[in-house]
């Protein structure tokens, strides 16, 4: 049987999602602590890979037993096994052939920036203090919208086989001292959405003008675009499926 798990997590002590040597993930966490109460070797299957010190407030992963499990057990105790900064929200059945990963249609990811040092955010928020023009980001974020081939704010030397992403929205939201960039796409590219926000600062400090962002993508360069902001203010927030995943 498959099952899902809808769960969240702050990021700052974990090197991202994906199990690796000497190092502690996200994954290799969950698949000890479901494996011991489950008394099985549970493997995961994330809707995506976090990157170190990157924050989930919805992730999704599935895993496949031979036996059905009773969710409303093992959930409590699994949450109380785990570490404070790993919540699992819900553990449910889903059939045969639904995927974490491929069956995704949507991801949607917030970068949060605080404009005043504050003792109690650092490792949530990035801390920029230097004046920025929403309205410039904002017209450089309707600029997206308008490609595909996202190259240029790639990781270099990745192993995908297409750089095309859909987005679907992407803006900026200022409360205060709060700064907040939304976007939300079918998918997403390794480093893309924190060298998408790096060039957007650049944007906001008068660097570089909005339109200069059509070359900037058009140059299918990495090198061109814009430097990659802190992880710890990034979150991954919500991810869709053509199926309930309540």
């Amino acid at each position: 049987m498959r099952y899902f798990i809808k769960l969240a997590y702050n990021g700052t002590h974990y090197h991202g999602w994906q199990s690796q040597p000497n190092a502690t993930s996200v994954q290799e966490t969950l698949e000890k602590g479901m494996s011991l109460l489950l008394k099985l070797k549970i493997e995961l299957v994330a809707a995506g890979r976090t990157d170190a010190g990157v924050h989930a407030k919805e992730m999704f992963a599935h895993f496949d037993v031979e036996e059905q499990i009773d969710a409303a057990i093992l959930l409590p105790k699994l949450n109380s096994f785990l570490p404070k900064d790993i919540v699992i929200y819900s553990i449910f059945a889903v059939h045969d052939e639904a995927h974490a990963r491929f069956d995704a249609t949507e991801r949607t990811y917030e970068y949060h920036i605080h404009t005043t040092k504050d003792a109690f955010i650092h490792e949530l928020s990035w801390y920029h203090h230097y004046p920025l023009s929403i309205e410039k980001m904002n017209e450089a974020a309707t600029i997206l919208k308008e490609y595909t081939d996202f190259e240029c704010f790639s990781k270099v030397n990745t192993d995908v086989f297409t750089f095309n992403c859909k987005i679907k929205n992407a803006f900026w939201q200022q409360n205060g001292n709060a700064l907040v960039f939304t976007i939300t796409a079918d998918r997403f590219l390794r480093n893309m959405v924190r060298a998408i926000v790096g060039t957007m600062i650049n944007i906001g400090q008068g660097k570089i003008e909005p339109k200069q962002l059509h070359h900037i993508i058009a140059s299918k360069n990495r090198g061109q675009a814009g430097f990659s902001v802190p992880a710890h203010g990034l979150y991954l927030t919500e991810i869709k499926y053509p199926y309930p995943t309540e």
